[in-house]
């Protein structure tokens, strides 16, 4: 049988979208399994909060990280698409998570260009680092795959920096021999489309998208991104916030206190603490 990996390259080089759902725990690897899904997408906003409670601002570590990921690597058996964060440091750190990852039996991870701590791509006051320091991370991860893991390029420019440096940076990382690009975050259908045809088409790289409902990115349809030329979606939320909201509803039922439907990352993040995080961070700055 091939590597995850080699599956997952298969799977990029195929005409349509490949659809990876989010998943966090052992039975949401299952059930994407059993719903007949090509991929899945190990979300580190949904693993830090279904696993450990925590708004996905950078606090969860590497080895947190590794061992919930061969978790759902063994349960799902899907090829999976890991959220790296940063890499966890610099370079070094990065060789360390990239073999870390593929002994996890990850078939791709991608990582971006935040400054640790990194912060979810749909909350505001993301900080980058610039490019000279991005690439080395994105060369050490390349070079030092030992089975071949998809590399994924993410920026996050779009918030902080603008469009055109979004598009400027993921350029730059498919020449830097990146297997795939992610900008997060795109605020319009007009640059979904400026992505599309400025980094997809002429570079020849796949595009990743993140479908995050709520988010910072609108509604786009499957058929949208399909046409206009993204190679995979992820849909980290598609079943964390429909879980949490029915286990609050059931919490009600047994007379718990009413609980709103989770919707979005920050409902998900603010049911996990996170104005008491952003608390902390100001107290300290």
């Amino acid at each position: 049988m091939s590597s995850p990996s080699a599956r997952l390259r298969r799977l990029l080089g195929e005409p349509g979208l490949l659809r990876a759902p989010g998943v966090f725990d052992g039975i949401s690897a299952h059930l994407a399994r059993r719903a007949g899904f090509d991929a899945a997408y190990a979300t580190g906003a949904g693993i830090a909060a279904s696993g450990f409670g925590l708004p996905d601002i950078g606090l969860v570590t590497q080895t947190e990280m590794v061992e919930r990921i061969g978790v759902l690597a063994g349960a799902t058996e899907l090829p999976l698409i890991a959220d790296a964060d940063t890499g966890y440091g610099n370079p070094v750190h990065v060789v360390r998570t990239v073999r870390a990852y593929e002994r996890a039996g990850v078939a791709a991870m991608h990582l971006e260009d935040q400054a640790f701590p990194k912060r979810c791509g749909h909350l505001a006051d993301k900080e980058l680092i610039e490019v000279d320091e991005y690439l080395p991370k994105l060369a050490a991860a390349l070079e030092h795959r030992e089975d071949d893991i998809v590399v994924i390029a993410r920026t996050d420019a779009r918030g902080p920096l603008g469009l055109d440096e979004a598009i400027r940076r993921a350029r730059r990382y498919a020449a830097e021999g990146a297997d795939a690009v992610f900008v997060e975050a795109p605020q319009s259908r007009v640059e979904i489309e400026r992505v599309a045809d400025e980094v997809g088409r002429d570079t020849g790289v796949p595009l990743v998208f993140n479908v995050v409902p709520g988010g910072l990115t609108p509604d786009v349809d499957d058929a949208d991104l399909e046409g206009w030329g993204f190679a995979a979606a992820l849909y980290p939320g598609a079943l964390l916030a429909p879980v949490a909201t029915a286990a609050g509803r059931a919490l009600a039922a047994m007379g718990g206190a009413p609980a709103a439907a989770v919707g979005g990352p920050a409902g998900l993040f603010d049911v996990v603490g996170l104005a008491a995080w952003a608390d902390l961070d100001k107290r300290y700055r």
